[in-house]
């Protein structure tokens, strides 16, 4: 007998912020979360206020000391208590007010990420993004066209996955372990925009992507 999926409530959504130096950026990223959602924000050995600029606004901090995306994404995913995680930077290039979009589709699919909007990083990223897209889809049958840098997920499930990666390739390894495990991918348009302070720690710069790709093959290899 079908048994329809559970819609979510905003309290039973954990917004996880990846920050390291992210403070110009955290107070105009926390003032567009839904209401309702928490939000945990994980401190990679930031050398600026970030911690301190969210503890301001009222928001839970965490510090993870092992450097890497993968690092402070798995520290947050294992903090959080609700049933439903999200994960997005912290730079103000991605709108959390699109979040409410991702978890709907939950109701249909094990793992639902965004697809941003063109234009906004570097031809060099751009390029590396979209032949590693290719790869998932050609390889895996996944039906993406990005890397899904925000993703909202069951929390217990995506834990069970086990994602090992701690450095770029975790989001890599997290669809080709999602694909392995048969489950329902969904990529859903975001919104995409300049990051609103600081340098990217990856498509900031030709060598932060070409370590990141160097990563992502490890992971598809």
């Amino acid at each position: 007998m079908f048994e329809p999926r559970p819609v979510f409530e905003p309290n039973a959504v954990t917004v996880v912020l990846p920050c390291m130096n992210e403070a110009g950026s955290l107070p105009g990223v926390l003032a567009r979360v839904p209401e309702g959602y928490r939000v945990i924000v994980v401190d990679n050995n930031s050398t600026d206020e970030t911690a301190a600029v969210a503890t301001q606004l009222g928001v839970a901090v965490i510090r993870e000391e092992t450097p890497g995306y993968g690092s402070a994404v798995h520290a947050g995913v294992v903090a959080a208590d609700t049933e439903v995680v999200c994960v997005l930077d912290g730079d103000g290039s991605m709108d959390p007010q699109d979040l409410p979009r991702l978890v709907a589709a939950l109701t249909d699919a094990d793992l639902v990420v965004g697809r941003r909007a063109r234009g906004h990083s570097p031809l060099h990223a751009r390029i590396g993004n979209a032949i590693l897209s290719m790869r998932l889809r050609t390889k895996y049958g996944l039906p993406v066209h990005d890397l899904g840098a925000v993703r909202a997920v069951r929390r217990q499930p995506l834990l069970d996955l086990g994602v090992a990666d701690r450095r770029s390739g975790y989001p890599l390894e997290l669809l080709v372990l999602a694909a392995r495990s048969g489950w329902t991918v969904v990529e859903l348009d975001v919104s995409y925009n300049p990051r609103t302070a600081g340098v990217s720690k990856v498509s900031g710069s030709v060598r932060g992507t070409v370590v990141a790709v160097r990563d992502f093959w490890k992971v598809l290899s």
